[in-house]
């Protein structure tokens, strides 16, 4: 008995010895997400096996940190590791706690990574505590900085972006075209700083050039004001014929909030784009999905102001299933236009973001009337196409895309007093339409990677019942079927025991 219970012991630790010999050769990890969010991208792993350079990783991370944050600290290095071993050893890494000393912690911060603030519970009483997320990467004389580690839905992406960027020897060009009332590259500093990520950005003022370059993957004109002149289009369907790509936000209407009026634009965009088959309809789109508008109300001697849903700012939360909108959530329009497409060749069209069934398209002239109950019988049964791509063969043989949106302000921040900070997904849906366009190497399925929001007041009354109730009764009834299986092992024991003879 002593002898088998020494050879036991002496199987366990070999067994373990031998596991952990294999695991510095061999590294897996089963990913059951439904969005696979700790399985690493196509782009990531292609990016990884063409390094040339080593990449060095310095992650300043704190140390006895909360369980929620060093959770953040664990998946990074899960990621490196895995950076690591697909790279064949050339990314190479390091931990460093700047909570170490004050030698440490001025090493952080001169590289760029600040500390963050957090509360921390000791002894019964919350205190705060410095808290460092960062990572600096370099790649010869290339140097990347992500001041602040997101989760792990986020981490893939800062990653290899980063690589990338100290990778590439020259970024792709994209064009903004200026000359038409377009906004600024000031104006959209939200949408700028995402883009220069990975694309050199370049305005193009057509006047002063006699074609658009080839050179440029993409080019952009959103929401002109004023008329294009022919030569202008000619100039852009040049630009088509050698396989350009072309993204467009146009405006077809505009709402005047202060005269609470709607009036048409016209630039001669639409009828170019009427000319290819894709018709922007002269209308506003009107959604019950929608935002809201402060509105002034007095009540005795008293004046407030509360937020009313106003329907010509339709929340979009219907998406074909398309790269360019994978992750995409919710997108905020502001006086849109539907999209319908008229040409021969009805495959060459893909419709890409819709309204909800409870829309319709309200014709000029329009007034608005920000306290009006909107009643059901207002909106139509059928969603509308607020956004969506053209892709044609050109006669040189080259695809060619059109990018589509029904609405020019969406990704538009504003400068100075009338600055205004936007909703992710509104900045990722334009960047996306651009990534699709102009990224060979697939980094677009990395922006949005993560969980998709399944918001329960959604769900039907059944559904939501049948949640509640499985949530409540599912861990009593596991927790019962483990006490009677372990009671008929008990029982088929006793039995056992009992027939024994000992005679």
């Amino acid at each position: 008995m002593k002898k088998n219970t020494i050879l036991n012991t002496f199987l366990v630790i070999a067994i373990i010895v031998f596991l952990n010999l294999v695991s510095n050769y061999v590294y897996f990890r089963l990913d059951l997400t439904e969005d696979k969010r700790y399985t690493l991208g196509n782009a990531t792993k292609e990016i990884l096996k063409n390094i040339e350079e080593p990449v060095t990783i310095k992650a300043y991370f704190s140390e006895n940190l909360p369980p929620q944050i060093l959770k953040i600290r664990k998946d990074f290095e899960e990621y490196l590791v895995e950076y690591g071993r697909l790279s064949s050893g050339n990314v190479v890494y390091e931990f460093i706690n700047p909570n170490k000393d004050e030698e440490s912690e001025a090493q952080a911060r001169s590289q760029g990574i600040s500390p963050l603030m957090i509360n921390v519970r000791e002894k019964d009483q919350t205190k705060q505590q410095r808290a460092y997320l960062g990572a600096v990467l370099e790649m010869g004389s290339e140097k990347e900085i992500i001041p602040f580690m997101q989760s792990s839905i986020a981490m893939e992406y800062a990653l290899t972006t980063a690589i990338k960027k100290m990778a590439v020897i020259e970024k792709p060009l994209i064009g903004w075209i200026l000359g038409h009332g377009e906004p600024s590259l000031e104006d959209i500093s939200q949408t700028k700083s995402n883009l220069e990520v990975l694309y050199n950005l370049q305005t193009i003022d057509l006047d002063n050039v006699k074609d658009i370059s080839e050179n440029f993957k993409t080019v952009a004109i959103a929401r002109p004001t004023d008329s294009i002149p022919k030569t202008h289009l000619k100039k852009i369907d040049d630009y088509l014929q050698k396989g350009g790509n072309l993204l467009v936000a146009i405006n077809r209407v505009e709402g005047d909030l202060e005269n609470l009026t709607g009036n048409a634009v016209n630039t001669g965009l639409e009828e170019w784009l009427s000319s290819k088959g894709i018709e922007v309809e002269e209308a506003f789109l009107v959604d019950a999905q929608c935002s809201a508008v402060s509105v002034q109300q007095r009540q005795g001697f008293f004046s407030f102001r509360t937020q009313v849903e106003f329907p010509y700012l339709p929340n979009i939360k219907n998406f074909s299933n398309h790269p360019s909108t994978k992750g995409i959530e919710s997108v905020m329009l502001q006086f849109a236009s539907p999209i319908s497409y008229t040409g021969e060749n009805i495959e060459d069209f893909t419709a890409l973001a819709f309204s909800s069934k409870k829309s319709n398209a309200e014709k000029l002239p329009v007034t608005f009337d920000v306290q009006k109950k909107w009643a059901e019988s207002e909106f139509n049964n059928t969603p509308l196409t607020v956004a969506g791509v053209l892709t044609t063969t050109e006669n040189s043989g080259i695809n060619s895309n059109i990018y589509v949106f029904g609405d020019g302000d969406f990704f538009v921040n504003g400068t100075g007093n009338q600055a205004k900070q936007l909703p992710e997904d509104n900045v990722n849906f334009l960047v996306n339409a651009i990534d699709w366009m102009s990224d060979d190497t697939g980094l677009i399925d990395l922006r949005t990677k993560g969980v998709q929001s399944r918001p329960i007041d959604e769900l039907e009354d059944g559904t939501r019942t049948f949640i509640k109730y499985l949530n409540f009764l599912l861990p009593i009834i596991l927790l019962m079927i483990y006490g009677l299986i372990r009671m008929q092992l008990n029982k088929r024991k006793r039995n056992r025991l009992m027939n024994i003879n000992y005679e």
